[in-house]
């Protein structure tokens, strides 16, 4: 039964948080403050998820090399310009191909 009650706090607490936000006075959000932040947040948040999903393994750190290579991968294509679909097969068969070639 707790946890259905923290599902329901966390369900009004982001009611609430999306409330506060188009509530929010045009002189606040057109504050160049908090613009700049509203810009950087969603790529902060994706940087730290695909660094969780990269390294995590469980509650530890963990150096998985063909993920690891796949991620580089990954980068080197998106910093040669290639489609998002490009970018993501690319990873997985870096990722795949090592997998298979280590074990």
């Amino acid at each position: 039964m707790t946890l259905w009650w923290a599902i329901v706090a966390t369900c009004a607490a982001c009611y609430a948080l999306k409330l506060a936000g188009l509530s929010a006075p045009r002189r606040i959000l057109d504050h160049p403050g908090v613009q700049r932040f509203a810009t950087l947040v969603p790529v902060a948040l994706l940087a730290a998820l695909i660094a969780v999903q990269t390294f995590g393994h469980g509650q530890a750190l963990h150096l998985d090399w063909p993920r690891t290579a796949g991620m580089g991968a990954a980068v080197l294509a998106l910093l040669l310009r290639a489609p998002f679909l490009v970018v993501l097969a690319v990873a997985a068969v870096v990722t795949a191909g090592l997998r298979h070639l280590l074990n």
